[in-house]
């Protein structure tokens, strides 16, 4: 079925699902390439090189989940702990703007975010169901 024969809430599902992977995979370029704008943050943070690529590849996991379906939601999950940590990061350790990009990297981070959680929200009876099928186990 074509994407613009779903439902409206699928739609934007799907839709809200491309949005955080492409934003998740473009910036796997710059973490696994060792690109001196993501050394400089990493380094900051004391987490350099290993941080860097772990984040990627937590990354990378969050976006395949998100294009899989049925398993969007734990794409969704993983993604709104890692952008959760990238905007602590932000506002108590490294500061908004970053090699003069004008806080782009933040607000990317907060619109992943919200994409995310808007996501978990958009699926919580599926959430909530498979927590009560684990707690009968």
């Amino acid at each position: 079925m074509s994407p613009f024969h779903l439902p409206k809430k699928k739609l934007i599902l799907f839709g809200l699902r491309i949005f955080v992977a492409l934003i998740f995979l473009q910036t796997l370029f710059f973490k696994f390439s060792g690109a001196p704008e993501s050394v400089a943050i990493f380094s900051k943070l004391g987490a350099e090189p290993w941080g860097r690529i772990g984040t990627g590849v937590l990354e990378l996991i969050a976006s395949v989940l998100l294009l899989i379906p049925g398993f969007g939601w734990s794409g969704a999950l993983l993604g709104a702990g890692l952008m959760s940590g990238a905007i602590l990061s932000h506002l108590f350790a490294i500061g908004i703007e970053q090699e003069s990009d004008g806080g782009f990297l933040f607000i990317l981070a907060l619109a992943s975010a919200a994409a995310c959680f808007s996501l978990l929200w958009m699926e919580r009876q599926k959430l909530t169901e498979i927590l009560q099928k684990r707690m009968q186990k």
